[in-house]
């Protein structure tokens, strides 16, 4: 069906197109179809197409034939193809090929009444091309790597802290020897190596028993009174 479709269209096309961009010529422009015109450099520059129009304009003494090749060379309209006389003779071309005109009045071809176009098939319709893609947007940038160096965080101004360790336990100082209070020594117990013992402060010394010191006084007061007897006897 599709198929089908464009084919009926491709012929629409094909018919309808040569009647728009047909194009009627005056033969002779301004000189008409008469003598006296060179028509050889009349069609030089022009381009005629399947679908053009010829048209002849001419006096009562003129007439339009077809002729072919070998008439037109010879100015022989006797094996003339059409013969077209009234004064006004419009002649479609729907060949492609040189078509080749004279007037057959005797004498007018040898004076130059005489016309060879050259016919050109019509040029396909140009197919419309695609609208063209959209084009993919460009790449975003890349970021340019920072410039500015990340700031350094300052050093701590707080001290390290020193690493705890456990105190030491202070030695304990041997015990002070203190005089046996009854003239016995008194014996040290050895102090353990592995558990120190506690510090212990020292323990006053023991106060003498008091009959060692009522001995003492008694004696001193015995050895002044024998010296004060010793100094009364010397003086007298």
């Amino acid at each position: 069906m599709g198929s089908t479709a464009a084919g009926a269209l491709l012929l629409l096309l094909l018919a309808v197109v040569p009647a728009v961009f047909a194009v009627t010529y005056q033969v002779g422009d301004i000189g008409f179809w008469n003598s006296g015109v060179d028509y050889m450099d009349w069609v030089t520059g022009k381009t005629f197409r399947v679908g053009d129009t010829l048209e002849f304009q001419y006096g009562p003494s003129h007439s339009v034939a077809v002729v072919n090749k070998a008439g037109f060379d010879a100015c022989d309209s006797t094996g003339a193809l059409q013969t077209f006389s009234g004064g006004d003779t419009k002649i479609d071309l729907t060949t492609v090929g040189t078509m080749h005109f004279i007037c057959p009045t005797p004498g007018h071809c040898q004076g130059g009444m005489k016309l060879a176009v050259t016919v050109a098939a019509v040029p396909p319709p140009a197919t419309p091309s695609p609208p063209p893609s959209p084009k993919s947007p460009p790449p975003s940038p890349r970021t340019p790597p920072s410039s500015t160096p990340s700031p350094k965080s300052p050093p701590s101004s707080t001290p390290p802290k020193p690493a705890p360790h456990s105190p030491r336990k202070p030695k304990t100082p041997p015990p002070s020897a203190s005089p046996p209070a009854n003239g016995t020594p008194k014996s040290e117990s050895p102090s353990s190596p592995s558990s120190p013992s506690p510090v212990t402060s020292p323990s006053p010394s023991p106060s003498p028993p008091i009959n060692a010191v009522s001995k003492g006084v008694m004696m001193s007061y015995g050895m002044m009174a024998i010296t004060m007897l010793l100094m009364y006897g010397i003086m007298s």
